[in-house]
């Protein structure tokens, strides 16, 4: 079992392990309502794994080496991560990469890269007894809390706002979540779950305010370094609302290079689009915090958020990887679905398709080389948003039940 600590992101100042500790209690009382969230604290493991032979994916040392479990018996039953690292001929000759993978986790139970974090939370609740595990989200999170606690036999209580896609609340509903649609924006969904945490004392996991989101979404970061073993990527495109995956990677990438299982980090490249741009706009102009974004929208409603809660700690993390940030249009992102299922059979969510508009927006402003090894992180199924999906399409008109209308509408030589 892996012992550990906590350490504030922002003062270093550093905390032992208790149940509900949230955020660094200094660095907290500076926090603004619907603000950033001060005071992330980041799980520090104390003694690491120093060879893949305790540390690969998929054998029980895995998790109880890497991740703060101090009860394996806590673990839910529910299979998560393990998702292939694929290698795309199709994609790698269109964008003429020879060296270009795919992290594909639309393969989690729930469809989505949220299960990761889902996983860990629903652990340490069991951990310290407690029933209910509640989480404010545009759609995924809350689906990936529901799957996982249905699974431990763990309440789930999940607020979103009532714009989400209709098919992520009928996910969260048939996993038996207790569902409370928020009439207002994702960042009032946050707050509330907050006040009603506080008020009855339930587990709360939102994204950046509870750390072991952070510590979970590693998990991906790790199963890529020991796919490439002994040679880890040179870049990793992710896309970021919050910015917790892309703290996530960075900490897993991290953790691995402390204990000498890869030599170095690879760069981030975090996607954002247009109309919710916080935190490529902050890393693009050198700024030191981001400037929320009020009104925020997208086609990509998993990162749809006006102030990004981990921008701190995933702006520190990307500038210490030497990466960057990139900017896509909606317009970009919904091409990105068709052309990303058809040169690689893999059906993305806007929020997870945007990572490809990004790779092709980052080729072309020099920030990452055809030659580097680059691994396109698609953290969400296309199956959670058809309809955005159908945007980028379009379907055909019935035939009649006949060869010549087959070759009418495909040409003679169809074969």
């Amino acid at each position: 079992m892996a012992r550990f600590h906590f350490r504030c992101s922002e003062c270093s100042l550093e905390l032992d392990e208790r149940p509900m500790l949230y955020v660094c209690p200094t660095c907290s009382a500076k926090q603004e309502a619907g603000g950033v969230t001060r005071g992330v604290l980041e799980v520090v493991i104390e003694f690491l794994p120093t060879s893949w032979r305790f540390a690969r994916p998929g054998t029980a040392e895995f998790l109880t080496s890497f991740l703060p479990i101090n009860e394996p018996l806590s673990l839910p039953p529910l299979p998560v991560g393990g998702t292939p690292l694929m290698e795309v001929p199709e994609l790698r000759r269109a964008l003429g990469m020879d060296h270009l993978f795919l992290k594909d986790d639309t393969r989690n139970p729930s469809g989505s890269t949220k299960d990761r974090a889902s996983y860990l939370v629903v652990t340490k609740a069991v951990e310290y007894g407690s029933n209910t595990v509640a989480a404010a989200s545009t759609g995924n999170a809350a689906t990936a809390l529901a799957a996982v606690a249905a699974s431990a036999g763990v309440r789930a209580v999940v607020f979103v706002p009532a714009g989400a896609p209709p098919a992520k609340l009928v996910q969260m509903l048939s996993y038996g979540a207790e569902l409370l649609p928020v009439a207002g924006s994702y960042d009032d969904a946050f707050e509330l779950s907050l006040a009603a945490c506080d008020r009855f004392g339930w587990t709360n996991r939102n994204t950046a305010f509870n750390p072991f989101t952070i510590e979970g979404k590693k998990t991906a970061a790790l199963e890529i370094a020991a796919e490439m073993d002994p040679d880890a990527p040179d870049v990793v495109v992710v896309t970021a609302g919050d910015g917790v995956i892309t703290a996530g990677l960075a900490k897993g990438f991290a953790d691995l290079e402390a204990g000498g299982l890869i030599v170095r980090r690879p760069r981030l490249i975090v996607v954002q689009p247009q109309g919710t741009a916080a935190i490529s706009t902050a890393l693009r102009s050198g700024a030191d915090e981001i400037t929320p974004v009020p009104g925020a929208a997208s086609i990509a409603d998993s990162l749809t958020v006006e102030a990004p809660r981990n921008a701190f700690l995933c702006l520190r993390e990307v500038r210490a990887s030497n990466g960057s940030g990139v900017i896509v249009s909606d317009d970009d992102i919904l091409a990105s679905i068709p052309r990303l299922a058809g040169l690689t059979g893999v059906f993305a969510e806007p929020a997870a398709a945007a990572a490809l508009a990004g790779l092709e927006t980052a080729l072309d402003e020099g920030l990452v080389d055809r030659d580097e090894r680059v691994v396109l992180m698609i953290t969400g199924s296309g199956l959670k948003d058809v309809a955005a999906a159908a945007r980028a399409i379009e379907v055909p008109d019935a035939i009649e039940p006949t060869i010549d209308a087959v070759t009418t509408v495909l040409g003679a030589c169809s074969a």
